[in-house]
């Protein structure tokens, strides 16, 4: 499993998924809509290479890492967006 954090977002992969998908579309989508900070070590995404603060500062949030992996992939790609009040609208609504 690998997880981290970008500016206000966080990032789960399990990565025991990846090692049977055969597009690795997440790798390819990060090249292409965010700065290519997915890399492939022992046929998985990492970013390991990456302090945390440098994935925070080089995080683009594009999402399509998750969007790629879902459509192409293992659907291994999990993005929590924490949205300030949600829960609490929800609830008003008794929809939580």
């Amino acid at each position: 499993m690998l997880e981290f954090l970008e500016k206000s977002i966080k990032v789960t992969i399990d990565t025991s998924k990846c090692s049977e998908c055969e597009t690795k579309a997440c790798i390819a989508a990060c090249k292409k809509f965010a700065r290519g900070m997915l890399q492939l070590k022992d046929g998985v995404p990492s970013v390991a290479y990456l302090s945390a603060d440098e994935v925070k500062r080089r995080g683009t949030e594009c999402l399509a890492c998750e969007y790629e992996c879902w459509f192409r992939g293992k659907s291994a790609i999990k993005i929590d967006v924490p949205i300030e009040g949600l829960d609490e609208y929800l609830r008003k609504r008794g929809l939580s």
